[in-house]
């Protein structure tokens, strides 16, 4: 499908609520925005998809093409993707099943939509299954008010992806150890470690930057008084980075890296992160408890013309 045909289906789809009309009418369809693997652009394509379950699967067919689609080789770079599925709008981390996982989910899918067969049978590549999984929280999302409110959430979000990649990773070694003796090793880590495991990183690096590059200055003009605390948490946020790419480089080859220094590294980070985002709470929720979110119109301001 050409860009133009691409933007046009998305204009139809956002306008009719989700239905869109010509070869599409009637199929189930959404919207996945994904990063640029090169560009850092996002960029928004409609798929077909099918719910197994509680599953939400895409497939990267791109027609029987003998290369991935482009929007598959972004979410291996960059696995945090929004998805719009009728009027409903949510971020999900992009997971490609694996072995015979992979299989299963792929017979469900060409149970649902039988042409996906016939892409499979145009190319040698093996047609890769996505699994969109909802970013949501393991707790009852709380009200947003304020700033400190957001801090919170996005705190909470990243104690729970370390929870998750932590459990992801201890069973990846019980899977191992389950072989026995002689028995043929699993791959290094898998997918699900490592994409889960890149979404967390990746919102690390966009918060600690947001706080760098705005919150804390402003709370150094209004409280000068927690220079002293901005000063320890930027200097934290480097630790913290330098233990993220330690990470991120055991994950640049998931088939060769060692699960045991990957845990170890994680432990690191559990350790470092913990500690940093407690300090923060401490010092800067009762600040930031003043401020409104989201922010309104400047003291002053009248109505817009």
């Amino acid at each position: 499908m050409s860009t133009s045909s691409h933007q046009h289906v998305i204009e139809e789809f956002r306008a009719g609520r989700g239905k869109v009309g010509g070869p599409f009418e009637g199929g189930d369809l959404l919207l996945l925005t994904t990063t640029g693997a090169q560009s850092g652009k996002e960029h928004t394509t409609p798929l077909g998809y099918v719910r197994n379950g509680d599953l939400l699967l895409i497939v990267a067919s791109n027609l029987g093409a003998s290369r991935h689609p482009d929007w598959y080789r972004n979410l291996l770079a960059h696995p945090l993707v929004q998805v719009e599925i009728g009027t409903e709008s949510f971020e999900a981390v992009a997971v490609p099943a694996e072995g015979a996982r992979r299989d299963r989910l792929f017979e469900s899918v060409v149970a649902v939509s039988p042409g996906y067969a016939d892409y499979q049978a145009l190319t040698t590549r093996t047609l890769p299954v996505v699994v969109l999984e909802r970013t949501e929280p393991e707790e009852q999302p709380r009200p947003i008010n304020t700033l400190a409110d957001k801090l919170l959430e996005v705190h909470t979000w990243l104690r729970s992806q370390l929870r998750h990649v932590r459990a992801e990773a201890d069973a990846h070694l019980a899977a191992r150890a389950a072989r026995g003796p002689g028995a043929t090793a699993a791959p290094g880590l898998g997918f699900q470690i490592r994409q889960h495991c890149l979404a967390f990183c990746e919102t690390l690096t966009f918060h600690h930057t947001s706080e760098d590059a705005h919150i804390f200055p402003a709370i150094a003009h209004y409280h000068p008084d927690l220079v002293p605390v901005l000063d320890r948490l930027r200097q934290e946020h480097g630790a913290v980075a330098r233990i993220k790419d330690e990470l991120a480089a055991l994950l640049a080859d998931i088939g060769a890296a060692d699960p045991r220094q990957f845990l170890a590294e994680l432990d690191r980070m559990t350790v470092e992160l913990t500690a940093h985002l407690d300090y923060e709470e401490q010092w800067l929720l009762p600040v930031l408890a003043e401020v409104p979110f989201p922010p309104g119109p400047p003291p002053g301001a009248g109505p817009a013309e």
